[in-house]
């Protein structure tokens, strides 16, 4: 019997609360919170967030803590084991991806070095 596959990205509490925020006093009804990465920065690549109205043929779709997570295909090796999550600091509030695939990061904090994870022969 095969193992379940982990998801590949999970919410904090604190993120799908945030997200569920957005999305509810946004103009348009959103399904869900597409993810990705693209290549930019510093550091090589950066990690990107947008609404999604619609599913992408081969996008990962996540549920969790009540929210639809899309998964852009090609980002999926690079975001393996990630959670999301919302901080609030004195002066800022932000969400953050803590990646176990993430190798090094900009000085700012906008762009990452990540090392897509080997798939099981």
């Amino acid at each position: 019997m095969a193992r379940p596959r982990p998801k590949v990205v999970t919410l904090t509490d604190e993120a799908a609360t945030r997200m569920s925020e957005i999305m509810s006093g946004a103009d348009e009804d959103f399904i869900g919170v597409k993810i990705g990465v693209k290549n930019g920065g510093c550091a090589g690549m950066e990690y990107t967030m947008d609404y999604a109205t619609e599913a992408g043929p081969l996008d990962e779709i996540v549920e969790e803590n009540g929210i639809q997570i899309l998964i852009d295909p090609k980002a999926i090796l690079f975001l393996i084991g990630t959670q999301i999550d919302f901080v609030t600091e004195k002066l800022s509030q932000r969400f953050v991806f803590n990646n176990p695939n993430q190798t090094d990061a900009c000085g700012c904090g906008e762009s990452v070095t990540i090392i897509p994870q080997k798939l099981d022969a």
